[in-house]
């Protein structure tokens, strides 16, 4: 038999559940590749116009701490609402109109409330000298504080359209993700000397434009309704049950990006954006992989419904197996090209030798995380879509708790790159977790049939 013939014979045997996932992956890889090239051409144009200047300082630690709620919205939503819907499908499908109505009007409440809210509270922070920040920086993390706090009303949609498209498994949420960094990069190259300016209004022109993108395929499918703000619709009852466990795991975990951003800042100008620099090219790394993995499995867990058998248990079991062996091979390969890729993105205009070699070096102290967190996002969807949102709170925890000590004891030791390798012990410490809660829970296995 050819090769051929035997890799078709293999597939036609082959659980449906891993075609579902090997289809949804190729497709989420693609629009994340394009997705990450974009992005990784923004950070070149960003690179080139600011190097490690003030500016770059400012605008991370204000887009950090705004993105932080809406990190927490996204996750939340994505792990509540993707099974939520999967089973209103099969159960009640004439109520998704109404759910949907009524979970935009939420979503509206909830960003004017946050952003008011974070606009007194990141003000008071810099205004009264609580961010750590040098003089010059925290003048210009002020002037840009009024227009990125649009993010919030804005990020919070975005998130929630991108949601319902993720769950009706029409992946174009994924290629739309770019959209934000194409109007900052436009704005960078085509606004020389603007300082800061440039990057805010790029950065909210994009979120705009972002919404409009989601806003078109929903309405021409006839899935948009105008907001209700009321919650008569049944399916609440659910939404909440599973949401208010998510939301403390979520905040905990995404609670590091905030820590490692003070801890950044502690070391003097230009450190948290080095650590920027290196997060930004390990993210188009976790993303093409990742991302894409996350994307395409949890949909196919969530429609496979309650996994009595088993089966649905092997089938994550061999993906994170799968995705591990794979995080360990990128991991080898992105050390050996680090210089290089960071030479190739960044290294022109104000962005010197100097600079490539720091940021290579913290890029390459941040790749050890990559092979757990590879396996982690499969053990995350499994999780999931049974709906054991304990075990995702109490990652969040583990991961946190993790994340403190790593820093505690790697950065006085290393500096920067301490806060890069400390992150090794969240997704470490988290896929292990994960492993032996799930293998404890596990549903047993069906005997073989006597014949």
């Amino acid at each position: 038999m050819s090769l051929l013939d035997t890799l078709g014979a293999r597939c036609r045997i082959a659980d449906p559940q891993h075609l579902a996932i090997f289809r949804g992956l190729l497709t989420v890889a693609l629009f994340t590749l394009l997705g990450k090239l974009m992005s990784a051409a923004k950070e070149m144009a960003v690179a080139y116009r600011y190097g490690l200047a003030a500016e770059v300082d400012a605008y991370q630690f204000v887009y950090n701490l705004v993105s932080w709620p809406l990190g927490i919205w996204a996750s939340v939503l994505t792990a509540v609402l993707v099974p939520l819907v999967a089973r209103m499908r099969v159960s009640s499908p004439q109520a998704i109109p109404r759910f949907r109505a009524e979970l935009a009007g939420l979503t509206l409440v909830l960003g004017t409330a946050l952003a008011l809210l974070g606009w007194l509270g990141i003000g008071a922070l810099l205004r009264f000298d609580g961010s750590g920040l040098p003089a010059h920086s925290a003048q210009l993390a002020a002037a840009a504080l009024p227009g990125l706090i649009f993010m919030l009303p804005l990020g919070l949609l975005v998130a929630l359209l991108s949601t319902w498209l993720l769950a009706a498994q029409r992946h174009v949420n994924t290629l739309l993700e770019c959209v934000p960094t194409l109007f900052i990069t436009a704005a960078v190259l085509l606004c020389a000397g603007g300082g800061i300016r440039p990057l805010v209004w790029g950065t909210i022109a994009g979120c705009a434009c972002h919404l409009l993108t989601l806003l078109t395929p929903m309405s021409m499918r006839r899935e948009l309704e105008p907001p209700v703000f009321t919650r008569d619709s049944a399916q609440w009852q659910w939404f909440w049950q599973g949401f208010g466990i998510m939301l403390a795991g979520q905040a905990l975990m995404s609670l590091t990006v905030i820590i490692d951003q003070f801890y950044a800042v502690g070391l003097g100008t230009g450190a948290l954006a080095m650590l920027g620099y290196a997060n930004r090219v390990l993210s188009l790394i976790l993303g093409l992989a990742a991302i894409a993995v996350s994307r395409a499995t949890l949909p196919v867990f969530s429609q496979a419904g309650a996994d009595a058998t088993g089966q649905v248990y092997r089938v994550a079991m061999s993906w994170a197996r799968l995705m591990f062996a794979g995080g360990v091979a990128v991991m080898l390969l992105s050390y050996l090209v680090a210089p290089w890729t960071i030479r190739l993105l960044f290294e022109r205009g104000q962005f010197d030798a100097t600079n490539t070699a720091q940021v290579a070096e913290v890029l390459r102290y941040g790749l050890p995380q990559l092979p757990f967190y590879f396996a982690s996002m499969v053990l995350v969807s499994y999780a999931l879509s049974q709906r054991r949102y304990g075990l995702i709170a109490w990652s969040g925890a583990i991961g946190c708790g993790g994340k403190v000590l790593g820093n505690l004891l790697l950065v006085p030791r290393l500096g920067v790159n301490g806060i890069a390798l400390a992150t090794m012990g969240i997704y470490g410490l988290n896929a292990l977790f994960f492993w032996l809660a799930l293998r404890r829970q596990s549903p047993p296995r069906r005997p073989a049939p006597c014949l």
